[in-house]
């Protein structure tokens, strides 16, 4: 199955996030983390839906730890919105589809 999550690494952070043009999502991860696997389908199909509008990434924070301590993040799954290189928003933990939905449009 293809997916329109961009899967990041600590040294792609800065040109697929900070320096993107549209607002970017950045879904901190960890393969270990129940709550993660519980909303990857819902920012999967987010993340089709408005492909082209909002760029949607995972990053896993145990292979890429430089940047998940640059912006502390202790909770998984922690996701954080980007605008212009800045964090617009920021959802800690699993939250229904709804409120995703709700996140994606207010970055718009």
């Amino acid at each position: 199955m293809t997916t329109d999550v961009i899967e990041l690494k600590d040294p792609d952070f800065r040109r697929e996030v900070l320096e993107a043009e549209e607002p970017v999502l950045v879904d901190f991860t960890a393969a270990w983390c129940a709550p993660c696997r519980a909303i990857k389908p819902s920012l999967e199909a987010l993340a089709s839906q408005y492909k082209g509008r909002v760029k949607v990434t995972r990053l896993d924070v145990d292979d890429n730890l430089v940047t998940a301590q640059e912006y502390g993040i202790r909770s998984m799954p922690t996701l954080l919105f980007f605008k212009q290189g800045k964090v617009v928003g920021q959802i800690v933990g699993a939250v229904p589809r709804a409120k995703l939905e709700s996140a994606f449009q207010q970055v718009l």
